[in-house]
């Protein structure tokens, strides 16, 4: 099993990629701490996995919940392998929509929470030579204009990816990112209806879109992450990865009866 004996810390895992990953990666022996806001959601997954499975209940956007997870989640099995910071909020608006309580909770909650969730847990990855994984998003390279907060938060953890890889290197402690690219979570499956999209809207979009013929999985990121949270991926560090069905520099998206010129 490629995760044997590594105990590992997934943010915002009780539902969507997170979710996946717990799963996948209790499969491959890792020791597995789950975590997100919904206690029932949370046990019950941690009781589903059984006893290499913990559950912590935090709120990231709080410093205070920061503090706390990063305590229970190393004492849930006496140490930490590995950290995903996967969590994030997604809220919607635009610019002119976007006020300064909207921006500076996503910022807390998708920057500056993994910000604070490495530095609580550096003792512990320098003991383990541990690693960190970043769960990122195309979006973070401009993204919509209807998620501006969020991607500016995305592009904001490329760098401290970067940053703390440089920074951290010598210390034997890996950071690498993964920038997601469209994936159907039951949560983006309902914010498409939100946005007017009919039922069966995943079976709808043009081939552009989706050049295999249909959207990534939750499973299929969990899949990518395993290489990059194992002890397979050594020395590599300050990477980030696009997880996408098309290259996003320099895309030109081929739609039928437009020119590419």
């Amino acid at each position: 099993m490629r995760l044997s004996g590594q105990k590992v810390l997934i943010t915002g895992s009780t539902t969507g990629i997170g979710e996946a990953m717990a799963r996948r990666f209790s499969k491959e022996g890792a020791s597995v701490i789950l975590h997100g806001r919904d206690k029932n959601r949370g046990e019950r997954l941690a009781n589903e996995l059984g006893e290499q499975a913990a559950f912590v209940q935090a709120d990231l956007v709080n410093p205070e919940d920061v503090s706390l997870l990063a305590q229970e989640a190393s004492a849930a099995f006496g140490g930490i392998d590995a950290l995903v910071n996967n969590a994030a909020l997604t809220s919607r608006a635009t610019l002119e929509e976007t006020d300064v309580a909207t921006f500076d909770r996503i910022i807390a909650g998708n920057l500056r929470a993994p910000f604070l969730l490495i530095k609580e847990l550096l003792p512990e990855l320098r003991k383990s030579s541990g690693c960190v994984v970043n769960i990122g998003s195309v979006l973070g390279h401009c993204g919509q204009s209807n998620l501006l907060a969020y991607s500016v938060s995305k592009g904001g953890l490329m760098t401290l990816t970067r940053n703390l890889a440089d920074s951290l290197g010598s210390q034997g402690i890996r950071v690498n990112q993964l920038n997601v690219g469209w994936t159907l979570t039951d949560n983006e499956y309902r914010a498409k209806l939100e946005d007017g999209l009919p039922e069966d809207w995943p079976n709808q979009l043009p081939p552009y879109t989706v050049p295999s013929g249909k959207l990534l999985t939750p499973e299929d990121i969990a899949e990518a992450s395993i290489y990059w949270v194992s002890k397979e991926s050594r020395p590599i560090s300050g990477s980030v990865l696009e997880i996408e069905q098309y290259p996003m520099i320099g895309r030109i998206p081929n739609q039928e009866g437009e020119s590419n010129s």
